[in-house]
């Protein structure tokens, strides 16, 4: 029933996008955020523990509410449910519109609204590196790791992986607000991540059919200070034959991260297309497994 479960979320999310365009609608994840905050506004303190009763508890609340759902017997209202957990139309819509801009400024805004990095000053190439960074790192978040915990335990594992992937893009922030109180989210959320993002980085060097890709992503990949992040991320430069990583500005401040594959460091508008369209096969592979699944 997985399978069959998962090919129906799949297809919704490929249709819908979210329910973006349904006016009154909230999205379930939002409820998770809305949680998050009140939370945080009335129990918030710089500890480790307190950052552990805020995931516990919100973990708690999401298994209750969706094992009642999970009761539900029918898969076509199973696979409704599972869609809210996917966003790989809004992915590729949110990084294509980025590029979509000629204005500079525009561009810079569409970032931001993406990306934690600083966006005031960033180049055309910046921008597009940016872009294609993000779209790495959130098509595991976003489509492999939901459908990976939703084949394995169903629709309350898709939504408690979603529940910790939330708790880690809220708090899970090393600086001097979240360094403890967002720690165990941030540690919860890179051993979920962990299986979800090497697969996704081998998807990536299989669909680009690029052996260097398949045998360099984890030798630039384990150098980012995620050990998930920088696979996807290491793959995708790898394919597309370009450097992405080095030097970013956060709040401020210069980190040096280090650099991912070793392509040209002036990436165009044309690599982040490239990048994006990857969806198309994507959908296609991803469709056909599904199927095999439930055949």
């Amino acid at each position: 029933m997985f399978f069959e479960v998962a090919l129906i979320a799949y297809i919704i999310d490929m249709i819908f996008s979210e329910f973006q365009k349904f006016k009154y609608f909230k999205h379930p994840i939002i409820f998770m955020g809305d949680y998050i905050s009140w939370f945080e506004k009335r129990f918030y303190k710089d500890s480790i523990l307190r950052g552990f009763f805020l995931t516990l508890s919100l973990l708690f609340v999401v298994y209750i509410i969706v094992s009642i759902f999970a009761l539900i017997d029918n898969v076509f209202i199973q696979g409704l449910l599972a869609s809210f957990t996917l966003s790989s139309k809004m992915l590729y819509d949110a990084v294509k519109d980025v590029i979509s801009n000629e204005n500079i400024e525009d561009k810079r805004y569409k970032i931001s609204m993406l990306v934690s990095r600083d966006t005031s000053t960033l180049s055309n190439s910046d921008i597009n590196k940016a872009s294609i960074e993000t779209y790495a790192e959130n098509l595991s978040d976003g489509v492999i790791a939901p459908l990976f915990y939703l084949l394995c335990f169903g629709l309350v594992g898709a939504y408690l992986y979603k529940a910790i992937n939330t708790l880690d893009s809220m708090v899970g922030y090393r600086n001097d607000k979240y360094e403890k109180f967002g720690k165990f989210s941030a540690r919860l959320d890179d051993v979920a991540n962990y299986i979800p993002s090497r697969i996704t980085a081998l998807i990536i060097s299989l669909l680009f059919f690029s052996k260097k890709a398949f045998l360099e992503f984890y030798k630039y990949g384990k150098k980012h200070e995620s050990f998930n992040a920088g696979l996807p991320i290491s793959a995708f430069a790898l394919a597309l034959n370009v450097k992405l990583g080095g030097p970013t500005s956060y709040f401020g401040k210069i980190k040096n991260k280090p650099f991912f594959g070793d392509g040209k460091e002036n990436i165009e508008n044309s690599d982040v297309l490239k990048a994006v369209s990857f969806k198309y096969a994507l959908d296609i592979f991803i469709i056909i497994v599904l199927i095999l699944g439930v055949l």
